[in-house]
């Protein structure tokens, strides 16, 4: 008998941006941006006591909500998103193939306020969402 799995692929996770990130064109002039952020998760010790680890995890964003991303998200901004698990492979010097384990982020939330926009609006945080073809 073969098991047939559910395909479930989906993300949810809150961090802060690692670094400042700049946004780049493919080809084809479509907006990608790649940036890491950071999250905190509980570990328990050997002695029982719990400690906070810093894990990191590369998003990558393409379209209109890359263009968002760059606008609004640098080193600290924290955010929310939700995305899937992807794999892309590229090739590395020396002609080695490397592969990476990526979240493309088909939500993003800013969830630092803006000081541009009314005060009533900046309490709100915006969610934005890519047209994500891949």
């Amino acid at each position: 008998m073969d098991l047939k799995l559910p395909r479930v692929n989906r993300v949810l996770l809150a961090g802060r941006v690692v670094r400042d990130f700049t946004l780049r064109y493919t080809v084809a002039q479509v907006p990608v941006a790649m940036f890491t952020i950071a999250f905190n998760r509980p570990v328990k010790g050997a002695d029982g006591t719990w400690a906070e680890v810093a894990s990191f995890v590369n998003v990558l964003v393409s379209h209109k909500l890359a263009e968002q991303c760059a606008e609004r998200l640098k080193k600290g901004s924290p955010v929310y998103l939700e995305g899937r698990l992807q794999t892309r492979k590229f090739e590395a010097g020396a002609g080695k193939s490397r592969t990476v384990l990526e979240i493309k982020a088909d939500q993003v939330q800013f969830l630092d306020k803006v000081t541009d926009v009314p005060s009533h609006e900046a309490e709100t945080p915006k969610a934005v969402e890519g047209d994500l073809p891949f």
